[in-house]
């Protein structure tokens, strides 16, 4: 392995970056998924053990170089990152529950980001040993505007993605970690003028041509960067988590290829840019769906002062509930059944539950189909996982603008633990979510709705679907509702 050519890195690398590529177009669909999910395996097989082999190549181009400074102790601390950070991502990915995903999801990200700022104070130590610059010689112009990127791209994501998992996860009792947006006087101002101080400071980095590199404008500003990251997420609601998500994902990638370009790594390069493009146009999609801007989003989160709004309007308007048993009569004797699951499914894990009851009412003869919105759940794609999960067909499945058109001629709606993306509130122009896309639940003959309680969404607004005449609220834990529903239709 010590032999290794830079022409046999190259390829190895061209090799990892086309798995990269069909796991992506893999992913792209539920069926092939699992496909996609094995080609990006592969691929970050491929480019971890060709980037050990390099790091064997140049420990001992640095040893016949100077003796002194081999570089052994480098590579047993790659083998321990290797080691460690391996068993932490395989107990992680085992232990993990569904419900955990995006705060995992969130997690990764800010690995990422840090990793991409120590790589960058790495090269500015010693830009040597990254061959960007002569051993006492000064860090060319372009490497440090790189630097000067990747370290501000990688720092933004890294405390951002922090904060993120916080409110994703909703246990912690820290005020920027709590779910409701964090708002305060000239916040937008802050930001504004720390986002100018970070700017001089990397040009002040940039254009400083001493062979000793400028520390003190980079610190600074790698510093300001950590901030200016906690400042734009804490503003955003639980409403725009998953746009958050995605746009985080997005910068990971972005942090990823900046520092590639300083390194000369090809693989960084081409990953870093197949992540950030991919989750560029997933929270560009991600805001289509919900009717947002990308400035919108990053501006604050949706209205909090609904909230306490809807909150009186709840306790005095009137709804029809009904048992499990109830619901399970009238799923049985419907022709066509459209399911439409939220997180409250997520929560209590009933994906399971919830295909048992499908493939009993497809023995009696009613025609069953899955609902997706884009942003139902805590992330993109949440819901398909779940589905997944349980293996469910995917024919079974269609995405909303598949099967809107579809509600008009159902018997039967069940909607599971979702809020805002079946509200019909959006088809009122005075209202907060005014013109996002939804599910069009309400136009179906008969509409089931298993919540909890009667609580808002993570937009804050009261749903009229829940007052419906045509609609029958089920109150309970998903789980336990479904599997009454499945014992009544047996």
């Amino acid at each position: 392995m010590n032999a290794i050519s830079m022409n046999m890195v190259t390829l190895l690398y061209l090799v990892a970056s086309v798995c990269f590529i069909q796991a992506l177009k893999g992913l792209s669909s539920p069926s092939s998924a699992r496909m996609g999910n094995t080609f990006g395996m592969a691929g970050m097989a491929i480019a971890a053990v060709t980037t050990v082999a390099l790091i064997l190549k140049l420990q001992a181009e640095f040893a016949a170089a100077d003796s002194a400074r081999s570089g052994g102790m480098g590579f047993s601390l790659v083998l321990l990152g290797v080691v460690v950070g391996g068993a932490i991502g395989a107990y992680a990915a085992k232990k993990v529950e569904m419900t955990k995903m995006p705060e995992l999801v969130a997690a990764m990200h800010s690995l990422i980001g840090l990793a991409a700022v120590c790589i960058a104070v790495a090269a500015v130590s010693e830009p040597w040993a990254f061959n960007i610059a002569e051993r006492g010689g000064a860090l060319p112009f372009g490497n440090r505007l790189e630097l000067f990127i990747g370290t501000f791209v990688g720092a933004v994501t890294f405390s951002g993605s922090v904060i993120a998992f916080g409110k994703l996860s909703g246990k912690y009792k820290f005020r920027l970690f709590q779910g409701a947006p964090v708002r305060f006087k000239g916040q937008h101002i802050l930001n504004l003028v720390i986002a100018i101080a970070i700017i001089a400071l990397g040009l002040v980095f940039c254009f400083s041509d001493a062979v000793e590199p400028a520390w003190t404008p980079f610190a600074i500003m790698a510093a300001l960067s950590f901030v200016l990251g906690v400042l734009i997420i804490i503003p955003i609601g639980g409403a725009d988590m998953p746009v958050v998500v995605s746009m985080l994902n997005s910068y990971s990638g972005w942090a990823a290829a900046g520092i590639g370009f300083s390194l000369n790594n090809s693989m960084l390069i081409i990953a870093g840019s197949l992540v950030g493009s991919s989750g560029a146009i997933l929270s560009y999609i991600m805001c289509k769906a919900m009717n947002r801007s990308f400035f919108n989003v990053i501006l604050g989160g949706f209205g909090g002062e609904a909230t306490a709004a809807s909150g009186a309007a709840q306790e005095q308007r009137p709804v029809k509930s009904g048992s499990a048993e109830d619901a399970a009569f009238i799923l049985q004797n419907a022709e066509s059944v459209i399911i439409v699951p939220g997180y409250g499914l997520a929560v209590a894990r009933a994906q399971h539950s919830v295909k048992e009851l499908v493939d009993k009412l497809t023995e009696h003869g009613v025609t069953v189909r899955y609902a997706i919105h884009p942003v139902a759940g805590r992330m993109p794609g949440h819901m398909n996982v779940l589905l997944a999960e349980a293996e469910v067909p995917y024919d079974q499945v269609a995405e909303m603008e598949d099967i809107n058109g579809e509600f008009g001629q159902t018997d039967v709606v069940l909607v599971l633990g979702a809020n805002d993306v079946v509200n019909p509130a959006a088809k009122d122009p005075k209202s907060p979510i005014a013109g996002m896309p939804i599910l069009e639940a309400y136009k179906a003959k008969s509409i089931i709705v298993n919540k909890r309680s009667m609580a808002s969404g993570y937009a804050g607004l009261d749903n009229d679907l829940f007052y419906m005449p045509n609609t029958m609220m089920v109150f309970g834990d998903a789980k336990k509702v479904i599997e009454s529903m499945v014992k009544a239709v047996e």
